[in-house]
């Protein structure tokens, strides 16, 4: 990003009230989100074929949301453990 951008962006929320700051927040936490869970899909995607040759079989929907569960279980732990709260459910 161009320090001409950064300023705009800059003088632009500045000009915003607390709530709609809040939402710019929000915002830019979504898109984060979806970035990370993005590169994680391509991670996994890349290995797909690695996968396949090596004979290791497909998992099943319950096995898939297993392992999504633990995650966010483990997740949750690691947050509290840091003072970071409770992690909101998501789709």
């Amino acid at each position: 990003m161009t320090a001409i951008v950064q300023q705009s962006l800059f003088a632009k929320i500045n000009a915003l009230s607390p709530e709609q700051v809040a939402q710019v927040d929000g915002f830019v936490e979504f898109l984060t989100a979806s970035s990370k869970r993005s590169a994680a899909l391509d991670r996994l995607l890349a290995i797909a074929p690695a996968l396949e040759a090596a004979g290791v079989a497909p998992m099943s929907e319950e096995e898939i949301q297993a392992e999504i569960d633990a995650a966010r279980a483990e997740r949750r732990a690691r947050q509290a453990e840091q003072g970071q709260g409770s992690d909101a459910p998501r789709s």
